[in-house]
């Protein structure tokens, strides 16, 4: 499964903040020749150059440890969950889920870069995996949060849901870094659903959901209340982190938001701001019935597909 993207040069969020230092020591010296001003047009072309990268997906495997890990730890930032236990727990039921690398170049190949893990999709079965304390971990992190945001109502029936064995829950999961366009996405969500599909049919773990789990990372303009209710979510205006996901939040059949403001994750996810608007981080909660996954995979390939 391999797809082309484009994303900028400068990767993962990590560098604006020494560019833009470099830019003011440039323009700081723009008057002393009229080479250096042509220096900084170049070193501006630089920093906004598109380049073109191609993905490939790949199985999960022990080597993607690591990768999977730091993409975990922007997701869930410093709650209280297990996170090397959660990324074993992929890496043991690969016959599901996959990870996107930089396609293989012969003339790079003693790159560093090359094996790093840009973006990873998997599902974490909440009901198969009760008892293991990280899947633990994550319903009791759902379920405290969705007490402190929203009616007893709301808790009432996360916490129903959780732990209603007959109708399983799977957690998905799929995170990339920030530079790294959404069109990715689609192959990986495919891929997914029919590997999820043919464990069902061999029995294999991760097999049938009922519903689906997502812990999305989103936005609000600072300034602007963010509550948690379901019946004030049509008065949020949420800014998605990955675009695509706005498509489960439309399905979702119960839903809430909750503030990460006191927790940093500008490392991984990049400086938060757009058209110079402060944004205020989120997580937001998503239970999306199965029945309603074709439907978010329409809009997915509509919006998506290149």
């Amino acid at each position: 499964m391999a797809s082309n993207a484009k994303r900028r040069a400068l990767e993962s969020g990590q560098r604006p903040s020494d560019d833009e230092g470099l830019e003011d020591d440039i323009e700081g010296e723009s008057e002393d020749s009229d080479d250096i001003e042509d220096d900084e047009e170049s070193e501006d072309e630089e920093v906004n150059e598109v380049v073109n990268v191609d993905f490939e997906a790949h199985t999960i495997s022990d080597n993607d440890c690591d990768g999977i890990k730091k993409l975990l730890k922007q997701l869930f930032l410093k709650a209280h969950v297990n996170i090397s236990e959660l990324a074993d727990l992929l890496i043991q039921q690969n016959h599901i889920g996959s990870v996107m690398k930089q396609a293989e170049n012969l003339d790079d190949s003693d790159d560093e870069d090359d094996d790093n893990v840009f973006g990873f999709i998997s599902l974490l079965h909440l009901t198969e995996r009760k008892g293991t304390p990280c899947a633990e971990q994550i319903k009791e992190l759902i379920l405290s949060h969705c007490e402190e945001n929203c009616e007893q109502s709301m808790v009432e029936q996360f916490d129903k849901v959780l732990n209603d064995s007959s109708k399983p829950v799977g957690l998905l999961l799929s995170e990339r870094f920030i530079n790294v366009p959404a069109q990715i996405a689609l192959p990986m969500h495919q891929q997914l659903q029919k590997e999820l599909i043919e464990a069902q049919k061999t029995n294999k773990p991760c097999g049938k959901c009922y519903y689906y789990l997502l812990l999305s990372k989103t936005l609000v303009e600072v300034g602007k209340k963010a509550k948690g209710a379901l019946e004030s979510q049509a008065n949020i205006d949420l800014t998605f982190a990955n675009a695509e996901e706005e498509f489960f939040y439309e399905q979702a059949l119960l839903k809430f938001n909750y503030s990460v403001q006191d927790e940093s994750d500008t490392q991984l996810a990049g400086r938060w701001s757009f058209a110079d608007i402060p944004m205020k981080p989120l997580r937001t909660v998503m239970l999306v019935p199965a029945d309603r996954m074709n439907l978010v995979m329409d809009k997915l390939k509509e919006y998506l597909s290149v």
